[in-house]
């Protein structure tokens, strides 16, 4: 089975990216060390491809982020290299040597419709509570933006440049673990929706939305006596376990609420496909010019823009 296609509007979109663990394995499992890692990684990469951040919610067999990317080439550099160097850490720090990433990131396109922003932040929100891990946002005890964006706190984290520590030790040098350190700042916009809202204002309405999801999971669990793993038990947890048994639905298209959206979004992927295919059959007859659409990654040829 192909790979989707990876497509952006031309005037770039907001975007629900998410990415599973290989088998849904626990190798994401929070740490001290894999929480100060995974944000240092974070704000490299946003730092060396530019995007808004909106909402970022690793759980230990994936994670979720709403981000606005200007395009399918800096969307897909961005997740690249935090992908690529979060799979690095994971492996060092947990010992697996397979793979991290089942596949390849998936990137939803969001519309600009309220209804659906504010659906897919709660969403990536309630990861922890929603999942019954943790019964409170804040007990999940890895990252959760809802940190940053409810309580204002500034996400930090530490660069180690692995490259620099290797070349050093090839040389017999003691390397300090901080020689080769760099604190990343990942910063947080608004919802397009939102961006007219103070700072302050937009902060209580997320912490509004964080108070219906816990109300919501504490209300679940009364009807069905259930309780929360907890973190004591998240932390204790082998980030090798596979899952008995994992949770997999197909992935949408979009995210739109009104039929005037879906069909914008659908005629123009449906364009983007089409002449796609087109222009890779006649690369399969060698033509010199197939004319691949803008914003299109070529098979072993260079990314479209424009």
């Amino acid at each position: 089975m192909g790979r989707k296609l990876r497509y952006l509007p031309e005037e770039g979109a907001l975007v629900e990216v998410t990415c599973r663990t290989l088998q849904g394995r626990l190798l994401l499992r929070p740490s001290p060390e894999l929480n100060d890692i995974a944000a240092g990684v974070l704000g490299r990469a946003q730092r060396l491809y530019p995007v808004d951040l909106m909402a970022f919610s690793p759980l230990s067999t994936h994670y979720h982020m709403i981000v606005r990317a200007e395009s399918a080439k800096r969307l897909a550099r961005f997740v690249g290299y935090f992908n690529s160097n979060l799979a690095r850490e994971v492996s060092r720090l947990t010992g697996w040597t397979g793979k991290i990433w089942e596949r390849r990131y998936q990137a939803i396109l969001i519309s600009n419709e309220e209804e659906v922003q504010v659906a897919r932040l709660r969403y990536v929100l309630g990861h922890g509570v929603k999942e019954n891990l943790v019964a409170q946002l804040r007990q999940w005890p890895g990252l959760h933006c809802v940190r940053q964006l409810a309580d204002g706190e500034p996400l930090a984290g530490t660069w180690f440049d692995r490259t620099q520590e290797y070349l050093a030790r090839r040389k017999g040098e003691a390397v300090d673990r901080l020689r080769y350190a760099t604190p990343e700042i990942v910063t947080f916009s608004p919802l397009p929706c939102w961006k007219h809202l103070s700072p302050e204002a937009y902060r209580q309405r997320v912490a509004n939305l964080a108070v219906e999801i816990e109300e919501d999971a504490a209300a679940a669990r009364q009807r069905t006596g259930t309780e929360p793993l907890g973190a004591a038990a998240i932390l204790a947890q082998d980030p090798t376990t596979r899952p008995k048994r994992l949770k997999k639905s197909p992935a949408p298209l979009f995210h739109a609420a009104s039929k005037t959206m879906r069909h914008y979004f659908y005629e123009g992927f449906s364009w983007f496909v089409v002449a796609y295919r087109t222009a890779a059959e006649k690369l399969q007859r060698r033509d010199p010019d197939p004319h691949f659409p803008l914003g299109s990654f070529p098979p072993a040829l260079p990314f479209v823009g424009g």
